[in-house]
Order: structure tokens, then C-alpha cells, then sequence
């Protein structure tokens, strides 16, 4: 059963237009240590507000970057901190609070108090007026997107700000690693998730839709709902916005159909497969050229194809780069054919940006990736670890077959914590269909996140439907997090490639297992 965003974040002011953050708006955050509402807090920070923020979860991976702005914390929820004096002006708070505890303490007492209470990304939206703001959508690789749009924006010397739903690395946010980056230039860059009307607030003067498909089974009844929503959201933009499509994605390519009436300027973008010539190249930019087009004219494409790659890289081809449109060849520094199709995004976002296709290409070349993104954790006792974000069947498969490629000739474990309850249910065969094209299978218990009903689903459950899809295939379910870990530790052995996923606390295992590891060498 789907609810609608109203549902999921009750007592919540809707989405409006952005306005500015006065200098010395006093802003509480509730639930600090998530990756959004940390960056919303550091960004209102850095915009001229008076920050504080809670979180019962305690410290995470974000916080480091809050203490370091000088932020004050606190790790629980105390009603208290929206009536003692001096009371916040306004108060953010992320939906997965709400979808669960919409009669939370520190809820109630901001409405009883009168006090404005938002999504966190009507703050980031706030903070990004007067700058040229830049959305990354679509279901998979917002962040990696993003992050990687950021780079070629920083080494093209257009200094930007940005919300990146992933540790953007010290290099980039000249501070810790953050998922927030404070720059003085005019793009503004956040990423834009489209369930429950997250990305309303955000209003792009450029869009990036990497592909849709059916996720968040607890909002959308189906892919149509997705795409729809995307449709809505780009139908807000300004007038004169441009839109960058992945076409080659089927729920891309249908949404940038529908655009055709639409004040719009549509880039295109499509990843060829590996077979393809040059002629190819050349002809397939010339369809998508001749086959999409808005109010606003036909559409400019960017096609590429994959010309080579290695256990680091990946060679790409592309045509549309250039004015004389003539091709251009990229090595990039990651693998899997979906980083491929990312990398178009961020050159079809860069080129509407004024950046110039030999900076587009540098920068394309030079991106090491962002946290948790088909991380590399380290080696011990002879096995690899690897940490990434992935939780829908896609971005298991393609972060899999990535890993293939990083890791050629070893055995390779798929160890995954599932990310809602919902989700798990609703697309169980194709959860298990996924992770059995690994050679071994963890499955750790389910990260409940903004679930009311624990009961639809298990990790036991997604286990045995594994060993359906796959006969003969290892699996495990040994339980937390915790447990995940220690049971890895005494299964893995030298020469093994082991590939975390999840969304919750699932960097745990990765950690576990390789201290674990080291303490055994």
C-alpha cells in the first residue's frame, strides 16, 4: 500500500518557492547526522544562520564536518530545544522522522510553538537563491553524479556550492569530508531525490535525470508514477531550464518524450553498447539529435560507447562534446558501464554550464569518486574489501559486474544489508535474481529506515529466495550488522573480493571485517 507525501511528512510546511536565509536566522535541525540534513545545517551555516541541531542516533560519518563548522550538537531529542530560550526561527527536519513519529516530542513542541517546521531541503534550496541551482534526479547514481558535476565544476575554476547525498573527499570541500561544499561561484549543485516530494523545493535552472525506474514502493504504485513524478518536477523548472536525459535508459527516454511541448532545452545523452563503431557513434547522435526535441528546439546529444578498459579504468569515446561535434576520447578513472552513462550526465550538465569541453574532459578523467560509492575500503589477509551505496536490484547488478571488473579471477562476495522493509518485499525476486549473479551471498538484518511495518519482510526470507534463483549458490543470514561481520571474517579466505551494499549501517561490516582481518595477519 502507497501513501502519499502528505502522509509521509505530516506536519511539515509544503514545498514553496526559495527565499533567502537572513544573517542570524536561528535554525534547529532535527535528525543532524543524516546526510542531508547535515549538509542543510553546514550550508544554512555557512548562508548567515545560527545553527544547532540533535540526534538520538548519536555521531555518524557527516558529524565530523558540523563539529568542525562549530555547530552546536546535541545526541538526543529534547522537546526543550525548541522552547528554551534563545528559540529557533525555524526548525528542518528529515521525512524519515516523520513517516514514522509524526507525534514526536520535538515536533509537537515546534507546532504548539508556532515555529515554521520544513524538510531539510526547503534549507539547501534556501541557501542556494541568487546562485544557478543545478538537480541531480533519476533512481540511480545521483550521488556519484553529483560528486563527480562538483569535481569538473571545482577544476574548471567555477568554485560551487553543493549538497551531495555522499562524503564529498577534502579536496573538494577544502575542510573534512562533508556532504556539503560552500563555494562562492554561481552553480549551486544538489542532489534531488524524488521520493515523497523531497525535490520539490528545488527548482533547477539545470536538471539531470540519470534514468527511472520503479523504487519506493511505499509512494509509487508503479514505474509510470516514478516517471511521472519526474515530469512534474522538470515541468516546474524555469522557463528556458535545460534538461539532461539519459535516453538510453528506457524510464529516461520516456520522460524526455513527454517533454515535447515542455519550455525546456533537452540535452541527451546515451551510453552505446561495447560493439559499436565509430559510424555508430555518429549516427546514434544524430537520432537522438532528430528523435527528441522541445518546445524550445531539438535536442543537443552526447553519445559514447566504451572503447576499453582495464581493472582501474574506463576508455569512452564520445561525440557532441565539441562544437564541431567531431569525437573525443575520455579514460575515466572507475569501472562499470553505469559510471559510463554518470560521466555523460555530468558532461551534458558542465557543457550547459559554459564549461569547455577540454575542462569537461579533465575533469571527467580525474574524478576519484565520492564516499561509498564503489569505495575500495582496503586489503587485509589477502581479501579486498569494497563499500557502496547500492540498494535496488540495478545498482546490485551493475555494482557487481563493476567489481568484475576491478577484481578479475576472484571469488566475489555480495554482502548486502537491505534498506527498508517495503522495498525488500516488493522486489524480492529481482533482489535475489541480483545478488546471485555473486559467488557467495550475505544478507545482514534489514535496515528499517523510515518503515512503520517490520513484519512484510526478512533477511532470512531474501536469503532462501537467493538459493531459489541460484540452486547451490553459498548464502548466509547471520543476523546484525555485528554479527555480519564476525560471521565474514572466519568465511572469507585469500584471494576473495567482498562487495558491501546497503543504506543503513552497513559500512559497519565493511569496517568490521577488515579490522577483524588485520587483527588476524
Amino acid at each position: 500500500m502507497t501513501r502519499d507525501a502528505a502522509a509521509i511528512g505530516a506536519g511539515l510546511a509544503p514545498a514553496r518557492i526559495a527565499r533567502p536565509i537572513p544573517t542570524g536566522q536561528r535554525l534547529h535541525v532535527i535528525g543532524v547526522a543524516g546526510a542531508g540534513a547535515s549538509a542543510a545545517a553546514i550550508l544554512a551555516h555557512h548562508a548567515g544562520a545560527v545553527v544547532s541541531g540533535c540526534d538520538a542516533g548519536g555521531p555518524s560519518p557527516y558529524t565530523p564536518a558540523l563539529i568542525e563548522a562549530g555547530l552546536t550538537l546535541q545526541w538526543r531529542h529534547d522537546a526543550a530545544h525548541l522552547t528554551t530560550a534563545p528559540v529557533p526561527d525555524r526548525v528542518a527536519v528529515t521525512k524519515a522522522l516523520t513517516a514514522i513519529d509524526p507525534d514526536h516530542p520535538e515536533l509537537r513542541a515546534a507546532i504548539a510553538a508556532g515555529i515554521p517546521l520544513e524538510p531539510w531541503q526547503q534549507v539547501v534550496a534556501d541557501a542556494a537563491v541568487g546562485r544557478t541551482l543545478v538537480g541531480v534526479a533519476g533512481t540511480h547514481g545521483k550521488s556519484t553524479t553529483a560528486g563527480w558535476l562538483v569535481h569538473v565544476l571545482v577544476a574548471a575554476g567555477l568554485d560551487p556550492a553543493a549538497f551531495v547525498g555522499a562524503l564529498l573527499p577534502s579536496e573538494l570541500t577544502g575542510g573534512l569530508p562533508s556532504t556539503a561544499r560552500w563555494g562562492r561561484g554561481a552553480p549551486f549543485v544538489v542532489e534531488a531525490d524524488e521520493y515523497a516530494g523531497n525535490f520539490d523545493a528545488y527548482r533547477p535552472d539545470v536538471a539531470i535525470i540519470t534514468g527511472a525506474e520503479w523504487d519506493h514502493p511505499d509512494v509509487f504504485a508503479d514505474e509510470a508514477a516514478v516517471i511521472d513524478t519526474f515530469v512534474g518536477w522538470l515541468g516546474r523548472a524555469p522557463d528556458g531550464a535545460t534538461a539532461v536525459i539519459n535516453v538510453a535508459d528506457a524510464g529516461g527516454s520516456a520522460v524526455a518524450t513527454t517533454l515535447s511541448n515542455a519550455p525546456v532545452r533537452l540535452v541527451t545523452t546515451a551510453l552505446l553498447h561495447e560493439t559499436s563503431d565509430d559510424e555508430d557513434v555518429i549516427g546514434g547522435a544524430g537520432a537522438l539529435e532528430r528523435g527528441f526535441a522541445t518546445g524550445l528546439g531539438p535536442a543537443r546529444a552526447l553519445v559514447a560507447r566504451v572503447v576499453g578498459q582495464d581493472r582501474d579504468t574506463t576508455a569512452l569515446r564520445i561525440r557532441g562534446l565539441d562544437v564541431a561535434e567531431d569525437l573525443r576520447d575520455v579514460t575515466l578513472r572507475t569501472a562499470g558501464r553505469h559510471n559510463a552513462a554518470n560521466a555523460l550526465g555530468v558532461a551534458g550538465a558542465a557543457m550547459s554550464l559554459g564549461v569547455s569541453p577540454a575542462a569537461i574532459a579533465e575533469g571527467l578523467g580525474s574524478f576519484a569518486g565520492v564516499g561509498r560509492r564503489l569505495e575500495r575500503k582496503g586489503e587485509a589477509a589477502g581479501v579486498v574489501v569494497y563499500d557502496d551505496y547500492g540498494h535496488h536490484p540495478t545498482a546490485i547488478r551493475e555494482t557487481l559486474l563493476a567489481i568484475r571488473q576491478r577484481e578479475p579471477g576472484r571469488r566475489v562476495w555480495a554482502v548486502y544489508e537491505p534498506l527498508t522493509y517495503h522495498r525488500t518485499a516488493a522486489l524480492l525476486p529481482a533482489f535475489a535474481d541480483a545478488l546471485a549473479t555473486a559467488d557467495a551471498v550475505v544478507v545482514a538484518d534489514i535496515w528499517a529506515g523510515r518503515d512503520p511495518d517490520t513484519t512484510v519482510a526478512s533477511a532470512a526470507a531474501l536469503a532462501r529466495a537467493v538459493a531459489r534463483a541460484r540452486p547451490g549458490i553459498a548464502v548466509e543470514a547471520p543476523g546484525s550488522v555485528e554479527a555480519t561481520a564476525e560471521w565474514l571474517a572466519h568465511a572469507v579466505r585469500h584471494g576473495d573480493a567482498v562487495l558491501v551494499m546497503g543504506g543503513g549501517h552497513s559500512y559497519r561490516i565493511a569496517d568490521g571485517l577488515l579490522e577483524r582481518l588485520a587483527s588476524e595477519e
